[in-house]
C-alpha cells in the first residue's frame, strides 16, 4: 500500500499566530518543539533545550504548546484537503496527516501531480507545506520531511530510504540507547539483523520495530473479526450541548475501549471519533494510535476534536446537540504485550494512570495532581500543581528572580497566607518605608491574632515590585523572616500596610 503523507509546516507555529519574521518557539517539556523561519535563521533548533536556545537568540519569544489549540486551527485545513482532494484521511498529529495515494493518484493523473495539486490548494489556503509518499506510514512521515519539498519514495524502495536513518528515529528510547552500544547505529544495520534472533532477544516491540526498518508495517496481522464490534459508545439524552459533559463522558468510554481491546488481545491502529447530532449529521475524525495512547490520551483528544468542530462551526451549540458519541478502533492487530519488571516500583506507571484516571472520572479532573517546579520569588510561586495527564501549563522559567527568597526554603507553605502583627520593642506596629528599610526592629511575633512571641533573630526585608505595567496586577510588597523565642521561624511579607505569614520554616 502506498501512503502520502502531507506536512503543514510549523504548525504549533503557525497555530499560535506567531509571525516567522519574529523568533518565536513553541515549547514543550522545556524543549523546542517548533520554531519561526527566523528563530531557525538565529541558530534555535528543534528539540533544544529552552536555555540553549535563549542563549543563541536573546530575543527569542517562548510560547507554551497548546495541542488543543492546535487541533482547532487545524480542523478547517482538514475539510479543505477531505473536500478538494481525499474524503477520508488520519490525523498522526495536527499539522501532519496521511491518506492511501493509490485512489487520489489515479484521478490526477500519477503522485507527483497530485503532490503538485495538494501544494496548489494548501498555497492558496496561505499555509506552507511539504508532501512525501513511501510504502508505510512510517516512511512516509520521514519522507514529507526530505529534501526542500518533501521525497517521493519509488515503490518497494522503502528498506533502501530508511537504512541511513538513525535507529533513534524508531522513537523506542530503551532499543535506541541499546542498539548503538552493540554497534548498530542505522535502521539498515537494525533491519539486516534476523528476525528471530530479534525477536528472542528484545522481545515483540523490537520485532515491530525491525518490521518497520525494513519498510513493512509493523502490525501487519488484522485481529478483527467480521461479527466482532470493539467500538464504544454513549446516548445522550437529552441531547448534549456542552463540551465539558461529553469529555467526561469520553473518558469513561476510553477506558472501556482500553479493556475491551485489552480482553480481546488488540490493540488498534487508528481511533475514528464519531458524533451524532441531533439534526441527523454525523462528524467523524480519525486519529492515529499504534497502541500506544493511554485511555486519558484518548481522551484528550476525544476532548480536542469536539472543541474543534465546535470551534469551525461544524457543532453549532446552539442549533444542534451530540445524540452519541461512539469511539471506532480501526486496523486491529495482536497485542504482543511486554515483560513487566522483576524488580522495581510496586505500582508500574500503567497502573497508576488507570487508579489516577478512575479518580478523576469520579471527583474531577484536578483530583489527582503532580507537582512542578516554576519561577518565581515566593516558595508558594515555586510548586504549581498540575492535573494528571496534563501537559505542563506554564514552562519553568529560568533566570536570577530578583528577590526570590535564598536557601533554606520553608517546610510549610500556606495556600492562604495567615494574618499577623508584628511589633517593636515600644509596642507598636512595624513597618516598612519606601526604601525598604524596617521603621525600628522587629521584638515580638502575633499571628492570627494569638498572645505575641518574642522575635530573637530577623533579616530582611526583601521588596519585591511585580508587573508594575499591568495595573490591575502590579504587586508592591517586602519580605522578611523571623525567628522567635519558641524554636520556631517564618517568612512574612508586609503588602498595604498589612502582615501576613506565607511560610513555616520548622
Amino acid at each position: 500500500m502506498r501512503v502520502l503523507a502531507i506536512w503543514a509546516m510549523d504548525w504549533p507555529v503557525v497555530a499560535a499566530g506567531a509571525d516567522h519574521a519574529e523568533p518565536v518557539a513553541i515549547i514543550a517539556r522545556e524543549r523546542v518543539m517548533a520554531c519561526s523561519k527566523e528563530a531557525r535563521r538565529q541558530g534555535v533548533k528543534r528539540g533544544m533545550r529552552v536555555r540553549q536556545a535563549s542563549g543563541r537568540c536573546p530575543q527569542l519569544r517562548l510560547l507554551d504548546r497548546d495541542p488543543e489549540a492546535e487541533t482547532r486551527a487545524f480542523e478547517p485545513v482538514l475539510r479543505l484537503l477531505e473536500k478538494r482532494i481525499a474524503p477520508h484521511m488520519e490525523v498522526l498529529r495536527p499539522g501532519l496527516i496521511a491518506l492511501p495515494s493509490r485512489g487520489p493518484a489515479r484521478y490526477f493523473g500519477g503522485e507527483p501531480a497530485l503532490v503538485e495539486h495538494i501544494t496548489t490548494v494548501l498555497t492558496d489556503a496561505g499555509i506552507e507545506s511539504r508532501t512525501g509518499a513511501a510504502d508505510t506510514v512510517f516512511a512516509a512521515a520521514l519522507a514529507v520531511r526530505a529534501g526542500q519539498g518533501g521525497k517521493l519514495v519509488p515503490a518497494g524502495r522503502t528498506a533502501d530510504f530508511l537504512a541511513p536513518y538513525p535507529v533513534g528515529v524508531l522513537g523506542r528510547p530503551r532499543l535506541s540507547q541499546l542498539l548503538p552500544r552493540l554497534g548498530i547505529t542505522t535502521l539498515g544495520a537494525f533491519a539486516a539483523l534476523p528476525s528471530d534472533r530479534v525477536l528472542g532477544r528484545f522481545g515483540h516491540d523490537a520485532a515491530a520495530a525491525q518490521r518497520t526498518a525494513r519498510g513493512l508495517e509493523a502490525r501487519p496481522l488484522n485481529t478483527s473479526g467480521a461479527d466482532v464490534d470493539y467500538s464504544v459508545a454513549e446516548a445522550f439524552e437529552p441531547p448534549e450541548d456542552n463540551l465539558e459533559p461529553v469529555a467526561f463522558i469520553a473518558k469513561a468510554l476510553a477506558e472501556q475501549l482500553h479493556v475491551r481491546l485489552a480482553g480481546a488481545g488488540a490493540v488498534c491502529a487508528r481511533l475514528q471519533v464519531e458524533a451524532e447530532l441531533t439534526a441527523g449529521r454525523r462528524l467523524s475524525r480519525v486519529w492515529r494510535h499504534e497502541g500506544r495512547l493511554s485511555a486519558l490520551a484518548v481522551a484528550e483528544r476525544v476532548r480536542w476534536q469536539i472543541a474543534a468542530w465546535a470551534e469551525t462551526g461544524q457543532l453549532d451549540a446552539c442549533a444542534a446537540g451530540i445524540t452519541t458519541l461512539r469511539l471506532v478502533p480501526e486496523g486491529l492487530s495482536a497485542a504482543a504485550g511486554r515483560q513487566s519488571l522483576l524488580f522495581g516500583p510496586r505500582i508500574a506507571p500503567e497502573e497508576l494512570e488507570h487508579a489516577a484516571g478512575q479518580l478523576q472520572a469520579m471527583l474531577g479532573h484536578r483530583a489527582v495532581v503532580r507537582q512542578e517546579l516554576a519561577g518565581g520569588r515566593s516558595p508558594g510561586e515555586r510548586i504549581v500543581d498540575i492535573p494528571f495527564g496534563d501537559a505542563r501549563a506554564r514552562p519553568l522559567v529560568e533566570g536570577t528572580w530578583p528577590g526570590r527568597l535564598p536557601a533554606p526554603h520553608p517546610a510549610v507553605v500556606y495556600p492562604t497566607p495567615r494574618p499577623a502583627q508584628v511589633l517593636g520593642a515600644d509596642g507598636g506596629p512595624v513597618g516598612v518605608s519606601g526604601r525598604a528599610l524596617l521603621t525600628q526592629a522587629p521584638a515580638a511575633l502575633s499571628i492570627d491574632g494569638a498572645a505575641p512571641v518574642a522575635v530573637t533573630g530577623w533579616t530582611g526585608p526583601w521588596p519585591v515590585l511585580e508587573d508594575w505595567w499591568i495595573p490591575a496586577q502590579a504587586r508592591r510588597l517586602a519580605r522578611l523572616q523571623v525567628a522567635c523565642a519558641d524554636g520556631r521561624a517564618w517568612l512574612l511579607h508586609v503588602q498595604d500596610g498589612r502582615w501576613a505569614v506565607e511560610a513555616l520554616y520548622g
